[in-house]
């Protein structure tokens, strides 16, 4: 697929610079590069269109503002790979579809609708809870002190690389 303004050096360039962040962050991009690299295709069509990454597979607003929970990598990733090995767009996905020994599935979509956003000026599912401030548990790497606010901690730390064994609940 051409896309105008964009070409086939710009989206390798991408797709080896997102390869290299990812597996360094702890995570791997989806093994099929032809539909990896269309979904880089449609982050670089929103990055002219907007001036930033919006996720391929969502509707962006164009208003940095109240796109930043969908500025790849969204703030659904994590949840997403947690519950269902890959994220919304499955440019992300779980060791084991890395691998081959499963296949991404539809994940269902978490972004709350506009309306939503819009009246509370937050999402509503990071709401703060009285008791600790977060409605997520925090974790931390006992190696270099990373912190994290998600349901599980990550597979492999991001900073240290270290496995999630390492990790502990934050109080």
């Amino acid at each position: 697929m051409n896309i105008p303004g964009i070409s086939d050096s710009d989206v390798e360039r991408i797709y080896l610079i997102l390869k290299k962040e990812a597996e360094g962050g702890g995570y791997r991009l989806n093994p099929d590069p032809e539909f990896t690299k269309n979904l880089v295709r449609g982050l670089l069509k929103n990055e002219q269109r907007y001036g930033y990454r919006a996720c391929p597979c969502r509707l962006a607003t164009g208003k940095k503002e109240e796109d930043l929970d969908i500025i790849c990598p969204c703030d659904y990733r994590d949840p997403d790979l947690d519950a269902y090995g890959a994220c919304y767009c499955a440019l992300y996905v779980s060791d084991a579809i890395s691998l081959g020994a499963n296949q991404a599935a539809p994940v269902p979509e978490r972004r709350p609708p506009r309306s939503d956003r819009k009246k509370t000026g937050i999402l509503k599912t990071v709401s703060a809870t009285p008791a600790t401030g977060f409605s997520l548990p925090v974790w931390r790497c006992k190696v270099c002190g990373y912190l994290c606010a998600r349901e599980h901690p990550p597979e492999i730390c991001p900073i240290c690389k270290v496995k999630k064994d390492r990790f502990e609940r934050f109080a």
